[in-house]
């Protein structure tokens, strides 16, 4: 049976007692079945993965100790995905590939066509670490509040490309040779409905933006995601 993985925000050292929730508690000795003296591998997005030995085991507690390091933290590549939010178990699954095709931060944006209003940051955040968890990861990404496109272009840092998905390009071959490897990116990713056509005007004429076709069919918000994540993984990430 693999081993357990669990992230907590707690710093991670040799020899120092790690104490759990009682939400982790519960999940490690009640429905895992761990017991004292077994192992468990952890992390917190900052210090790589320890595999640590249980020390105390009880319904509501326990403490976990430290043993060695695994795993050195392993940043994903300078990527950031910018999606606007669909339908709930779908902007689920977009996170959570998103964190295992290591996205390092991930923005969701209400644009003039989006369908959903709102977001819940915690859950979506808790879909990041559970992905993590269990892609291997030892790095979460943030993910943002919802923010409106105009207002993340008013404040777009200069060095950072934006690789616009533009669902007008179906059919044009692909090319990201346009974007500089090595350097700072984000993928953008429309609405069900598409960009609006002063959107699309504004974005055009931002400074930085790239436009990029996905294949000869307009894609699903979801699966282009994960397509646009692939490109550009293949092509300039820590694929290779």
């Amino acid at each position: 049976m693999a081993e357990v993985r669990l992230y907590l925000d707690h710093p991670l050292e040799a020899g120092q007692p790690v104490p759990l929730s009682r939400e982790q508690a519960h999940y490690l000795f009640s429905v895992m079945r761990l017991g004292v003296g077994e192992s468990v591998l952890l992390f917190n997005g900052r210090d790589g993965e320890w595999r640590a030995e249980v020390a105390e085991a009880g319904k509501k507690r326990g403490i976990l100790l430290p043993v060695a390091q695994a795993k050195p933290l392993q940043r994903p590549p300078d990527l950031w995905l910018i999606f606007a939010p669909i339908k709930k178990a779908r902007t689920d699954f977009i996170v959570e590939k998103a964190t295992e095709m290591g996205a390092a931060r991930i923005i969701p944006m209400r644009t003039d066509f989006t369908n959903s209003e709102r977001i819940r940051q915690d859950r979506l955040k808790a879909h990041a670490v559970e992905a993590a968890e269990q892609c291997g990861g030892t790095f979460v990404p943030d993910v943002d509040e919802l923010c409106t496109l105009d207002k993340l272009l008013d404040r777009w840092p200069e060095d950072r490309r934006i690789i616009f998905c533009d669902e007008e390009m179906a059919g044009a071959a692909h090319d990201l040779r346009r974007v500089e490897a090595g350097a700072p990116a984000a993928i953008l990713i429309g609405p069900e409905g598409g960009f609006s056509a002063r959107e699309r005007q504004r974005l055009r004429a931002q400074p930085g933006v790239v436009t990029l076709s996905l294949g000869p069919r307009i894609l699903r918000a979801d699966t282009a995601a994960v397509a646009a994540l692939t490109l550009w993984q293949a092509s300039h990430g820590d694929w290779q």
